[in-house]
């Protein structure tokens, strides 16, 4: 006889086509009882293998689905980490990138004050200079020319002598 349920079945199935119709009876035929019996024998002893083979099969298949599944949402879940790691990182570059940013502006705009209030610095003291400079130069002509006058006196002209006539 046949191994597998399918192929018991399969001649099974061929018997009863093959089996003689009955007179008068088209539906009807005949068959070997023991034939059939055996055969229907064998099928309730594998099948009890069979469903045994296919429970585990749906199993497993089963199983196989949901670790597939729990590593799918661990991997979702993984680059949703990744993704919000990177959207935050990049959210801090660009906040630092727009205080760098401001900060360069602040120190240009600090660095044009200071040049300012240096130059008018330098130019204030340079005139106070200037000014000390051309006190200390008019007193150093006054000085010299009272020590020339001190040293090299004139003489005294004459007076002019008008007379009466």
């Amino acid at each position: 006889m046949a191994n597998n349920i399918e192929e018991l079945i399969s001649s099974l199935y061929e018997m009863v086509q093959s089996a003689w119709s009955l007179p008068l009876g088209a539906d009807k035929c005949v068959v070997e009882r023991d034939k059939v019996l055996d055969i229907l024998d064998e099928i309730s002893s594998q099948l009890p293998g069979e469903l045994k083979q296919a429970k585990t099969i749906v199993e497993s298949r089963n199983e196989v689905i949901t670790n597939a599944k729990r590593e799918a949402e661990n991997i979702l879940r993984q680059a949703e980490q990744r993704a919000k790691q990177m959207i935050s990182e990049e959210e801090i570059y660009n906040e630092a990138k727009t205080q760098a940013a401001e900060m360069i502006r602040n120190a240009q705009v600090k660095m044009k004050e200071l040049r300012q209030v240096t130059s008018e610095y330098v130019d204030d003291s340079l005139k106070q200079t200037e000014d000390a400079v051309a006190a200390a130069l008019a007193k150093v002509r006054d000085s010299r020319a009272q020590f020339r006058a001190m040293t090299n006196p004139q003489p005294k002209q004459p007076s002019p002598i008008i007379e009466d006539v």
